[in-house]
């Protein structure tokens, strides 16, 4: 490795964090130690499939196709005649190569994959930061989704919200959701993974900002609390996936430019936990599992797991 490179990865991550491109912080090598519990002890996710699937250096349909085919194929969950949206980050008028937004090919597959399994609907939207019709369209979601067949729907407008109730929460009592999380009969939530100013990391549970219509609020009221207070809302995500192909590791949620991403990750992870896969996707960018704080929050709360040695993870690379 040049000393170019070196430095490259060095400056990219957490302070004191160790990161190999070759196993990514561990998620593709299973460290054991004489606390690790045997691998017939580890938790599984439902039927005995995998808690949580890691999948690396494949394109991005490809890795998409064979997470969810180790999670029991999309029919495990979406059924026929089914309404299903799906919310990646489409926050910012940027092209795919910048990585803000989820990458489009993983939506329009993943809209294909729906409408094959007899969905009755595909929808995606997102409350957007920039505004909303450039975002989808320079983004290459709006023509990804519709191309699958999908419908691109607008999250600008405090009408598409309604009220909700949040149980056991400080911070939390009622706020507004997207009325497609509330009537939809199956949620994807897909983020991209990266380097947030106010809360280090997006991925999935921050990707619930933007179903909400204040999130003025939730940045005045302790940030992380709120982000993993949500999580305690009844209408939890059916399934969690992070584009992490190139991770930005600095200057998010934004980005500068293609000089703030990681190169050669290429990596796909998925859980029905979402806090299981954030802790996943805290490791890629050199945290500890438990090292962002809403993710340690969430996980003190049992709103999901983040010991990630005590589960069940399937870690595949396409050749």
């Amino acid at each position: 490795m040049n000393n170019s490179r070196r430095d490259f990865i060095k400056k990219g991550f957490a302070a004191g964090a160790a990161f190999s491109l070759a196993d990514l912080s561990g998620l593709f090598t299973r460290e054991t130690n004489a606390q690790t519990p045997a691998a017939n002890q580890l938790l599984t996710g439902p039927d005995g499939k995998p808690y949580l699937v890691a999948v690396r250096d494949g394109d991005r349909k490809a890795m998409l196709d064979r997470a969810i085919e180790s999670l029991g194929g999309i029919g495990a969950f979406v059924k026929a005649g089914q309404t299903v949206v799906i919310k990646p980050n489409i926050g910012w008028d940027c092209p795919p190569e910048r990585a803000a937004d989820t990458h489009p090919d993983i939506v329009g597959r993943l809209t294909e994959l729906c409408l094959a399994a007899g969905a009755a609907s595909v929808s995606v939207f997102d409350h957007t930061c920039d505004n909303w019709e450039k975002a989808y369209a320079n983004s290459g979601i709006k023509a990804a989704v519709e191309k699958a067949g999908g419908k691109m729907v607008p999250g600008n407008d405090e009408t598409y919200y309604r009220d909700v109730t949040i149980s056991g929460s400080d911070k939390l009592t009622t706020l507004k959701v997207h009325q497609l999380i509330l009537d939809s009969d199956v949620w994807f939530n897909v983020p991209v993974l990266k380097h947030h100013g106010g809360a280090t990391m997006t991925a999935a549970i921050k990707n619930h900002m933007g179903i909400i219509w204040d999130r003025g609020f939730w940045h005045k009221n302790d940030l992380h609390q709120c982000i993993a207070d949500f999580i305690r809302y009844r209408r939890a995500p059916d399934l969690n996936i992070i584009d992490a192909y190139s991770p930005m590791k600095r200057n998010g949620p934004r980005g500068k430019s293609v000089d703030d991403l990681i190169p050669n990750v290429k990596t796909l992870l998925a859980s029905r936990d979402q806090v299981a896969v954030d802790a996943a996707g805290a490791k890629i960018l050199g945290h500890a599992e438990n090292g962002i704080d809403y993710v340690k929050i969430a996980a003190a709360a049992n709103l999901g797991r983040c010991d990630l040695d005590h589960l069940q993870i399937e870690r595949i690379r396409i050749s």
